[in-house]
């Protein structure tokens, strides 16, 4: 064969690669551009529970909140125009949800996955209000399908504020604060039922079991004290029983003073 054959043999090579290549292109491109235009077939929704398996929100709700903010179901969107991190921060911002996952799969589903906000403390103060407190200390509104079964703190409270936690002498602080040490200790979370804030700031607390008051004082040397409620309950309490006593007293150190019915 000539070298010129050759030449146009390596070129007819050339332009059919370039072709198959061209058509290969054209394919992937259409099939893009057709996975972009087609619409969501579905929402596929996974709530993970709280550490007691109740849910404050439920998956019905998630497509009404989608919704309300996007004007239209999300099943009305075709794929490619779809804002999937923005549906992440519209769930994020529902005060019942922590942190959401979102992610678009091969069968044009859009799967989200939800981390709820895990209440440890129910608000109820002298000025009506009623919320919940997470973990992070955020606060939380009543759910409609589920009441958490927490500790509830009542009385002379003030207003919940963002970023209370970081003032030490805040009385809403060291509610939260001392809640936390109860829920640290299995014997104290299973006492005490409510913690009550009276005019002076003083804390008290009423036991699941009996109808005694326990006079905490102000929050200061509050692990010391609950080291001497619990040892109380534990080794004192039993020679007399429950039933003798109206009230224990724990405000002054290194003693508990008990007042009899």
């Amino acid at each position: 064969m000539s070298k010129a054959k050759r030449d146009i043999v390596k070129i007819l090579r050339m332009l059919l690669w370039a072709v198959v290549l061209l058509t290969g292109a054209s394919m992937v491109l259409g099939a893009m551009q057709r996975k972009e235009n087609a619409p969501i077939h579905d929402i596929v929704i996974n709530i993970e529970p709280l550490e007691s398996g109740d849910f404050l929100i439920n998956e019905e709700d998630i497509p009404l909140i989608l919704e309300k903010r996007f004007a239209h179901p999300i099943t009305a969107f075709p794929v490619g125009k779809l804002d999937v991190q923005r549906l992440e921060r519209v769930l994020e911002e529902d005060p019942f949800v922590k942190s959401a996952e979102a992610y678009i799969d091969a069968e044009d589903r859009i799967n989200i996955e939800l981390v709820q906000r895990e209440p440890v403390l129910r608000v109820m103060d002298n000025n009506g209000l009623n919320y919940y407190l997470d973990k992070e200390g955020n606060q939380m509104p009543p759910s409609e399908h589920y009441a958490a079964r927490v500790r509830v703190t009542t009385g002379n409270l003030p207003p919940y504020e963002p970023g209370f936690l970081e003032e030490e002498d805040h009385l809403l602080r060291q509610v939260f604060a001392l809640n936390e040490l109860l829920r640290e200790d299995p014997f104290l979370e299973a006492l005490v039922e409510q913690i009550y804030i009276n005019k002076r700031g003083e804390f008290i607390l009423s036991p699941k079991v009996g109808r005694q008051t326990i006079l905490f004082g102000r929050y200061q040397k509050a692990e010391e004290k609950l080291s001497r409620l619990k040892t109380f309950y534990r080794e004192g309490l039993p020679y007399k029983g429950w039933q003798a006593y109206s009230s224990f007293d724990f405000r002054y150190e290194g003693q508990v003073v008990c007042k009899k019915r």
